[in-house]
């Protein structure tokens, strides 16, 4: 299983290149994609999107929401604002679903290096 952040499926749908515009299509193509489910909200809240598009999106899995997820998200989020480093909430969404799997983000944001740095999150 491979997480694919916002930012990756936009450079992908949008024709930019990139390593990440590659990882995407190679976990597609081996069925490896899964979403955080804050990604699903942010890519399905594009009214534009298209429903082939929209379609793809809901087919791909849902990494699924542990238990104490959010106390986890809270203090994951409290431990790098502690640190004067960036921590949006839907970027703690993001990696707190990819460290409860142990899986790795495919992501073009530069702000998860924060949580690479911090709590070992695995980027692409």
């Amino acid at each position: 299983m491979i997480a694919v952040d916002t930012s990756s499926w936009i450079a992908y749908f949008s024709g930019q290149k990139g390593s990440d515009v590659e990882a995407v299509e190679l976990a597609l193509a081996h069925k490896q994609a899964v979403l955080p489910p804050v990604v699903l909200a942010e890519l399905l809240s594009d009214s534009k999107l298209s429903k082939e598009i929209v379609s793809l999106f809901k087919s791909i899995p849902l990494l699924e929401l542990h238990d104490d997820y959010w106390i986890r998200v809270g203090t994951l989020r409290a431990q790098l604002m502690g640190k004067g480093l960036k921590a949006r909430l839907a970027d703690t969404l993001v990696a707190q679903s990819c460290l409860d799997h142990k899986v790795l983000l495919i992501t073009r944001d530069g702000d998860f290096r924060h949580f690479q740095k911090c709590v070992g999150l695995q980027l692409l």
